[in-house]
């Protein structure tokens, strides 16, 4: 018996990835780290800014994801977010900019505290690529 189940990640511009040999995937929800195996219950979740890691039968792949929304049913996982990258192909200046742009943004008193910590989140885990 299989122990693989399908994933999809799509952003605003195209269909970024799709994988039908996923064994096993592990995604930022707002809940924690949370582990995806074949058969796992249905779930729909929000995703903080975090590295998505998917194993498959041609090894491990990961991406930054900066927001999202995950839902698993029937052995089918969907992760739908506005913006995501390879961690491979990650650029040192691109997360630079990135880690400087957030942090520009810590620096408004008119952001409210759920903003604060999704921009904390987004800079804890671009320094830690970095």
């Amino acid at each position: 018996m299989s122990d693989e189940f399908k994933v999809e990640i799509v952003n605003p511009e195209k269909s970024f990835l799709s994988k039908e040999d996923a064994t096993e995937v592990v995604v930022p929800a707002f809940e924690g780290e949370m582990g995806i195996l074949k058969d796992h219950i249905s779930i729909i979740s929000f995703l903080k800014p975090g590295i998505i890691t998917i194993q498959s039968k041609s090894g491990e792949e990961k991406f930054f994801a900066e927001d999202g929304i995950v839902e698993f049913k029937d052995n089918n996982l969907s992760i739908l977010t506005s913006s995501i990258f390879n961690l491979k192909d990650a650029d040192k200046n691109r997360i630079h900019e990135l880690i400087k742009i957030a942090e520009e943004k810590t620096n408004n008193t008119e952001i409210n505290d759920q903003m604060k910590y999704l921009i904390d989140q987004k800079i804890d885990v671009l320094k830690s690529i970095n």
